[in-house]
């Protein structure tokens, strides 16, 4: 079956295009972890030609997303629980100093409309009683406005073009339900209560208390799934 490549826009190229479908079938399972990656069936899949295709690829393997190995070819990155708490770690540093520099440079139309997210966010949870806010793109779309937020390139490098998109694939693997979601809920409100009075030391401490105690709370989780 041929899949429709979504358009992007006129700016958009082919290979881009495919990324975003190839990574998004990634991310949801569609593609499973672990599994072979095929250049002919993916171009029979999505109706192109290989040159794209490998460009695509390529792209995958440079956010983490397909790994290639000698005599073995490229496959879908298979995940551990031990990888997933390592980039809680990481963003953990990272996205503290984020949030303290989102502070200094958000502008208030960018906070007013994070704080529009957080009132959907809210509906979200309520509708959901409180169970599924890591489970969807809403939590970490939250972040990844924080990082885009802090005007610096490198960060959003990191973390929006290569973490974001590890832990997306990572929740639809593991599921990411808990009852932390309301608490985690009034954390972020906290946090952008600081960014909005322009307080970026407690924008940061605020962010890396509020990820070491989401790590802390999928390590619970984690342990309790594996015994």
């Amino acid at each position: 079956m041929t899949v429709e490549i979504v358009s992007m826009g006129p700016a958009v190229t082919l290979s881009e295009r495919l990324f975003e479908q190839i990574r998004g079938a990634i991310e949801r399972g569609d593609i499973a972890a672990g599994s072979k990656i095929s250049e002919p069936e993916l171009a029979r899949r999505f109706g192109v030609s290989r040159g794209p295709l490998r460009e695509a690829i390529g792209r995958l393997e440079a956010c983490g997303l397909v790994e290639r190995r000698a005599n073995v070819g490229a496959r879908v990155v298979t995940l551990s629980s031990e990888g997933l708490l390592e980039i809680f770690q990481v963003r953990e540093a990272l996205e503290s100093m984020a949030a303290r520099l989102a502070a200094e440079h958000m502008t208030d139309e960018e906070i007013a409309a994070l704080r529009g997210l957080l009132d959907q966010h809210g509906r979200q949870i309520d509708e959901d009683s409180g169970q599924a806010y890591f489970q969807k793109v809403g939590d970490l779309d939250f972040h990844y406005r924080i990082v885009q937020g802090s005007r610096n390139s490198q960060l959003i490098k990191l973390l929006c073009n290569d973490l974001y998109h590890l832990m997306r694939l990572y929740r639809y693997q593991f599921g990411m339900q808990s009852r932390r979601a309301p608490r985690a809920f009034v954390e972020h409100r906290m946090i952008v209560d600081a960014i909005e009075q322009r307080d970026g030391e407690m924008a940061e401490l605020l962010m890396r208390h509020h990820i070491r105690t989401s790590r802390e709370n999928v390590k619970s989780m984690l342990t309790a799934r594996a015994s």
